[in-house]
C-alpha cells in the first residue's frame, strides 16, 4: 500500500490539540504528506489550509467520539477511511491514543490495518430528501406538550405514544442515547436497528430490536411546540410528518488495529458497564483482605 498523499483532519473545536497535531505534522512533514483540515458541518477552530474530503486519502479525527462521528460522516459521502485519535479519554470511536499518533498512521501507511464498516440509517423525509445517521436518530418534543408518535413495522402497527419522543439507534449508537434511555446494547457485529421509546405518557412500549431487513415508519404530530429531528446529535429540522427508516450496511469505514480494545472493554473501562455495587465491595474487600469469607 502506498503513503497517502493527502491527509484530512477534523478537530475539536475546544480541547487542547497542541500535541497530536505536533505529532501529526512530524509525521506527515518526514513523509512529505499535506495536511488539509476538511470542510465539514462540524464546528472547528482552524487548524490547516482548508481543503475537501474528496481529496484525501484518509481522515484524522482529533478530539473525541463526537469529533469522529463527524469526520466518519464526512468519509461516508466520499469513501474515504478516518482515523480517529482520542484526546481526553478513549471512546468506542476515539480509539487510538495521543502517544500513539505516529505509529498508528505509519502502520496504515504499511497496510497494517483493518478497516471497520459502520451501517447506517437511511431516513426518507415527506419532502423528498433523504438523510443518514451513523449513530442515531432523535423525534424529540420541541418544547412545552407531548409529541405524538405512531411506529409501524413493515407496516404493522407497533405502537401510537405521547411523550418525549424515541430514538432510533444504529449498532454502534446504542452505546449512547439509546441505552441512557433504558434500551440494548448491540455488539458491533450484530445487523439491525432498536427504536427505543423515551419517556410517555402511559401505556406500554418496550424497546423493539428491528431486523436490517424491516422498515420502521415514524408517523409525527407535534404538540403546540412542535418536534425537532436530530441526526447524529445535530439538529435536521422540525418534525412533521412520516419518516422512514431503512438499515444500510457499510456507508463509513474506521482504520482499526487487530490489538484495540474490544468495545465492551472499553465500555467497561469507562464505568459505562457498572457490575453490581455488592460484588465491587466484596472485590474491593477480598484486594485488602485476601482470606476473609463471604
Amino acid at each position: 500500500m502506498q503513503r497517502p498523499r493527502r491527509i484530512g483532519v477534523l478537530v475539536h473545536p475546544t480541547r487542547n490539540l497542541d500535541v497530536p497535531l505536533r505529532l501529526l505534522r512530524e509525521w506527515t512533514d518526514d513523509n512529505g504528506i499535506e495536511v488539509v483540515q476538511i470542510v465539514a458541518s462540524y464546528p472547528q477552530r482552524p487548524v490547516a489550509a482548508e481543503g475537501e474530503a474528496a481529496d484525501c486519502d484518509l481522515i484524522v479525527s482529533i478530539g473525541g467520539d463526537g469529533t469522529t462521528l463527524a469526520a466518519l460522516r464526512a468519509g461516508a459521502v466520499v469513501d474515504c477511511p478516518v482515523l480517529g485519535i482520542g484526546c481526553g479519554s478513549l471512546g468506542a470511536l476515539a480509539n487510538v491514543t495521543v502517544g500513539d499518533v505516529g505509529r498508528a498512521l505509519e502502520r496504515f501507511s504499511r497496510g497494517d490495518w483493518h478497516a471497520r464498516t459502520f451501517p447506517a440509517l437511511s431516513i426518507a423525509r415527506p419532502d423528498g430528501d433523504t438523510l443518514f445517521a451513523l449513530n442515531d436518530l432523535s423525534v424529540v418534543r420541541g418544547g412545552g406538550g407531548q409529541v405524538r408518535l405512531t411506529a409501524l413495522v413493515d407496516g404493522t402497527l407497533f405502537v401510537q405514544m405521547a411523550g418525549d419522543g424515541a430514538v432510533v439507534s444504529t449498532p454502534i449508537g446504542t452505546s449512547g442515547y439509546a441505552i441512557s434511555a433504558g434500551g440494548p446494547l448491540f455488539l458491533p457485529q450484530v445487523d439491525g436497528f432498536v427504536f427505543t421509546p423515551l419517556p410517555h405518557h402511559g401505556g406500554f412500549a418496550p424497546p423493539l430490536v428491528i431486523a436490517a431487513t424491516s422498515e420502521l415508519v415514524i408517523e409525527i404530530a407535534g404538540g403546540f411546540a412542535g418536534a425537532r429531528v436530530e441526526v447524529d446529535g445535530q439538529v435536521a429540522g422540525v418534525g412533521e410528518g412520516a419518516l422512514t427508516i431503512t438499515f444500510r450496511p457499510a456507508v463509513a469505514t474506521q482504520v482499526s488495529f487487530a490489538d484495540q480494545e474490544p468495545l465492551l472493554a472499553g465500555l467497561r473501562r469507562r464505568q459505562i458497564l457498572l457490575d453490581s455495587p455488592r460484588l465491587r465491595a466484596e472485590a474491593d474487600r477480598d484486594s485488602v483482605n485476601p482470606g476473609a469469607e463471604s
